[in-house]
C-alpha cells in the first residue's frame, strides 16, 4: 500500500526539524506531541537515546486544549527543574508554533525553563 501524501508531508516536515534539532544531557531536546486525545511532552537525551521526564495532559487531568497545554509546560518544567535541567532545546516535531504547542513552550518558558 502507498503511504498516502498527508503522512508523507509530515514525515517530511519531521525530518526536516530533527535535522536541526538535537538534545544532550546538558541540553535535552523538549519534544512535543499533539492528538485529538492528548498533548505530551518529553526531554530527551539524544546522545544516549534515553528520555529524562515526561509529561501528559492525561496523567494531569488536563484537556487538550490551550489551557491544558499550558499545565504541561509548567509540569515538564517542574521536572526539568527536579532533574537539574534548567536549558533545553524546543523540538515542535511537524506542527506549526501555534495553539496549543506554543502554550506549551510559553508556559515552560515562564515556568523558568531557557530556550
Amino acid at each position: 500500500m502507498k503511504t498516502p501524501k498527508k503522512v508523507y508531508d509530515r514525515q517530511a516536515r519531521k525530518r526536516r526539524v530533527r535535522a536541526k534539532v538535537s538534545g544532550t544531557l546538558k541540553r535535552p531536546r523538549l519534544s512535543v506531541f499533539r492528538s485529538l486525545l492528548q498533548i505530551s511532552a518529553q526531554l530527551i537525551d539524544d546522545e544516549t537515546g534515553k528520555t529524562l521526564a515526561t509529561a501528559t495532559t492525561k496523567q494531569l487531568k488536563a484537556k487538550p486544549n490551550i489551557e491544558g497545554a499550558a499545565k504541561l509546560g509548567e509540569a515538564i518544567a517542574a521536572k526539568a527543574k527536579d532533574a537539574k535541567i534548567t536549558t533545553v532545546v524546543f523540538d515542535r516535531n511537524s506542527y506549526q508554533y501555534h495553539g496549543r504547542v506554543k502554550a506549551v513552550a510559553e508556559a515552560a518558558r515562564k515556568a523558568g525553563l531557557t530556550f
